[in-house]
């Protein structure tokens, strides 16, 4: 039965309205005020991480894109040949076709899950892949979404998850490796992960891919203050808070903040809740951990994967490693 992408109902988008506001309220009370990184991603967001991709500064979109189109036939090779694809965090699929393409048998069209929080991103994907896959987008989070893949799985049928442009380097260390055990619970023996990090380069180097002299990824990060603005009733001024980058060496990775130009206190509406801000006081919004690679082995061990086989963008130290579960 084909899935697809079905229009939210008042309740679901009232539910998730109600999710937004619970984490805000949560985040915001913590000594280190924060905001979970998925809400970086509505529609606005997701149209501005798409042109941060495009950047110059932004090298990891154009390493991961190179590594798979350069090895898109090794990747093949490796899996088994009956796979469906399912993809945690596809946006556009736009990175995703060479692998489609070098999965495609003469006599069958591969199936394609990609899983999104953004409608019009899954929309876009569909609608550029469907000449070479039978797409079947899911508008969920990655561990929700690959629940409902996995049960189209058909007798005898392997899958190929795919992780792509160091998605997992957003979560912190130690969630990554439960999200990664999670996530090896809905698969079976044989099933295969392709799994992207970036890699630690250059400080200053990391540094300018999240704060371009363009300014578009400080765009992407105070339109998270906006997206507060429109659907929760929420009272920011932009202009008074900027973007803002770090690197936490302890932990190699950059961090987002948005920080607080003034002192000023902030009513959310939806939240029930009334913030107040010391200037240069900041909201930490998203982390980007690097990894090297040796690293990609012990994950693997440790969250019942072995490694197949890995290769490393020279250009912009990329790394994309092919598991399997044991």
């Amino acid at each position: 039965m084909p899935v697809s992408v079905l229009p939210k109902t008042s309740a679901a988008s009232a539910q998730s309205t109600r999710e937004f506001a619970s984490d805000v309220r949560a985040d915001l009370s913590k000594p280190q005020k924060e905001l979970h990184s998925k809400y970086l991603y509505d529609e606005l967001g997701s149209a501005l991480f798409d042109a941060i991709t495009h950047l110059p500064e932004y090298g990891v979109t154009r390493a991961d894109e190179r590594l798979l189109r350069k090895h898109a036939r090794d990747i093949a090779d490796l899996i088994p040949e009956a796979a469906t694809v399912i993809e945690l965090g596809s946006g556009t699929g736009r990175k995703t076709r060479s692998v489609l393409n070098a999965l495609r048998r003469v006599d069958r069209v591969p199936r394609y899950f990609p899983i999104d929080v953004s409608r019009e991103a899954l929309g876009r994907c569909q609608r550029e892949l469907a000449d070479i896959a039978d797409v079947r987008p899911l508008e969920y989070s990655y561990l929700d979404g690959m629940a409902r893949a996995a049960v189209h799985r058909r007798s005898h049928e392997s899958l190929l998850v795919l992780f792509l442009g160091s998605t997992i380097g957003n979560f912190e260390r130690d969630r990554a490796v439960q999200f990664l055990r999670d996530l090896r619970e809905l698969l079976l023996p044989g099933d295969t992960l392709l799994i992207g990090a970036d890699l630690v380069k250059e400080r200053d180097r990391m540094l300018l891919a999240y704060d371009d002299p363009t300014g578009v990824t400080a765009a992407f990060n105070l339109n998270l203050l906006g997206r507060m603005n429109r659907e929760l009733g929420a009272d920011f001024d932009l202009r008074k808070f900027r973007h803002q980058t770090r690197w936490n060496e302890a932990e190699r990775r950059i961090e987002m903040h948005l920080e607080s130009c003034i002192d000023q206190s902030i009513f959310i509406a939806e939240a029930d809740l009334r913030v107040s801000f010391r200037a240069g006081e900041t909201i930490w919004t998203e982390s980007s951990h690097k990894f090297r690679c040796h690293e990609m082995f012990e994950i693997a061990g440790q969250t019942g994967f072995r490694v197949e086989s890995q290769w490393v963008d020279p250009e912009w130290p990329f790394v994309e490693s092919l598991w399997m579960v044991r």
